[in-house]
């Protein structure tokens, strides 16, 4: 069966969907399963979304692959995570959807997840698990389905291996795993899970509409007509909002958001589905909060034509490296979990700086061990580097003094880093890289219940509309349990408004 899109929006149909990312694409397949025509509209001329771009990774509590028997303590887990800012019911909620959503993908869509050997971030708070939370996905063959390599968004940065090779497979070729899977196009990560839900929902008979984007949502009797930019009209029973965030419009970031961020999803998120939302009378929740991520600017780097940057992660945690200020001090602990540092990292200049035999042993920013990146600042001495970043030359070596002596008892008094992060900086050169703050999305926005529905101000559903995703409220406020969570509380609101719209069907 080959993929195919249509041209133009058919007159009408049952359900909208606006946002072919994993929120969009879990309740297209779900809304068909119930007898729904489902129409997909993406605004890009691509589909997958963010989720295409991403990692992939879904932290989902009580699944039925490892943690069956979890929902208890996960729910334990996510009061102390949230600092109990949510009412426990709504996290319950999660963790019976996330659950059923993960049995849904793996019985009757193509997706195909596995145990990521990955503990929860906040491993010290109660009800953390130590693994089985943190699901992966195996790799999808795209050419198996003709005419979908072309639609599906390409990654950014990322290799085409599975975040467990990536992560747990030290003997793993991967450079030559990526070159193999990309001249075979097989998908892995984000792209995987878009894709096998993509097909998903294409057997289903899901219709989707690309190069598509929504630019407004009026009440049509008892359903909504939705105009498209260039490409007319179309009415829907029910509409699901599933569009993304607003990190890609720097006048939205300025108006709700901190500090300014560096978004490395995809782009395109600019409230389009947060503006229909409410002029629909929706309310917004949340507005200053967003999926924070510390991030490597590369000045050359661009996707879709626009700036972007790699996530800085697991380099941040590995012995012989260390982050500080323009004061030259460190102000966190670099190994504490990605949401939290960007919140410390925010508003601040940073750098990145490690020693030659951290370049000897690890990659940095996608090159590999004993390269250094082209955009890099390397000097042969600490008080050089310093003065070549405009880093208090003084204070760094300082820092570095303190943090190496802590490195050789295993103890860093000052943050706590786990030991196996520690390791001195003794070796020159040196090299920085400089460290901004960064969102893989915005997490408040359209408020809405445990089914999906968007709620007004005064709390009441507005008939036939949905959100999930981005474009919605997140269930955590913001806080980040664990990786993938973003990905997590997307798909299992997408499943409940899927339960929603099948009983009794539109609303």
């Amino acid at each position: 069966m080959n993929f195919t899109t249509l041209d133009r929006p058919p007159g009408s149909c049952d359900v909208l969907v606006v946002g072919s990312g994993a929120a969009g694409l879990t309740a297209a397949c779900r809304a068909a399963d119930a007898g729904h025509h489902v129409v997909v509209a993406e605004r890009a001329g691509v589909l997958g979304g963010t989720t295409a771009v991403s990692g992939g990774v879904l932290w989902a509590p009580g699944n039925h692959l490892a943690d069956a028997d979890g929902a208890a303590e996960a729910v334990r887990h996510l009061v102390a995570v949230t600092r109990a800012s949510v009412p426990r019911p709504r996290l319950a909620a999660f963790v019976g959807a996330i659950a059923a959503a993960v049995r849904y993908l793996c019985d009757q869509t193509r997706a195909d997840l596995f145990v990521l050997d990955r503990p929860d971030y906040r491993a010290g708070l109660p009800g953390a698990a130590g693994r089985g939370r943190a699901l992966d996905n195996r790799p999808f063959d795209v050419r198996a389905h003709p005419g979908l390599e072309p639609l599906l968004r390409p990654p950014t940065y990322l290799p085409w291996v599975t975040m467990a090779e990536r992560e747990q497979d030290p003997g793993a070729d991967l450079p030559a795993i990526d070159a193999d899977r990309r001249r075979r196009g097989v998908r892995t990560m984000g792209g995987a899970l878009a894709g096998s839900l993509a097909v998903s929902a294409h057997v289903r008979g899901v219709e989707f509409l690309l190069g598509a984007r929504a630019v407004t949502l009026e009440r049509a009797g008892p359903g909504w007509e939705v105009a498209f930019e260039g490409l007319g009209r179309l009415r829907a029973g029910a509409v699901v909002l599933a569009g993304g965030g607003f990190e890609g419009d720097p006048a939205l970031q300025r108006a709700f958001l901190p500090a300014p961020l560096l978004p490395i999803g995809a782009p395109g998120n600019e409230g389009d589905g947060l503006f229909m939302a409410l002029r629909a009378g929706a309310a917004v929740a949340d507005m200053t909060a967003s999926w924070g991520v510390p991030v490597f600017r590369d000045p050359s780097a661009r996707y879709d034509g626009r700036p972007t940057g790699r996530l800085a992660g697991a380099e941040l945690t590995r012995p012989g490296s260390i982050v500080v200020d323009a004061r030259g001090r460190r102000f966190a602990d670099e190994g504490h979990d990605y949401h939290e540092l960007t919140k410390t990292l925010t508003g601040r200049a940073a750098w990145f700086v490690y020693d030659a035999a951290h370049r000897a042993r690890f990659p940095v920013a996608g090159v590999p061990p004993g390269s250094t990146p082209s955009w890099a600042v390397t000097r042969p001495t600490l008080r050089a580097l310093a003065e070549a970043c405009g880093v208090d030359a003084d204070a760094l070596a300082e820092t570095v003094a303190e943090f190496n002596a802590d490195a050789g008892r295993g103890v860093d008094r000052r943050f706590g880093r786990a030991p196996s992060g520690l390791g001195p900086l003794t070796e020159g050169p040196f090299t920085a890289l400089p460290v901004v703050p960064g969102t893989l999305g915005t997490s408040g926005g359209v408020v809405t219940d445990d089914e999906g529905r968007v709620l007004t101000r005064g709390g009441e559903p507005v008939e036939g509309l949905f959100a999930a995703g981005n474009v919605s409220a997140s269930v955590f406020g913001d806080h980040y349990p664990g990786g993938g969570a973003s990905l997590a509380a997307a798909v299992a609101r997408a499943y409940a408004i899927g339960t929603a719209l099948g009983g009794g069907g539109r609303r």
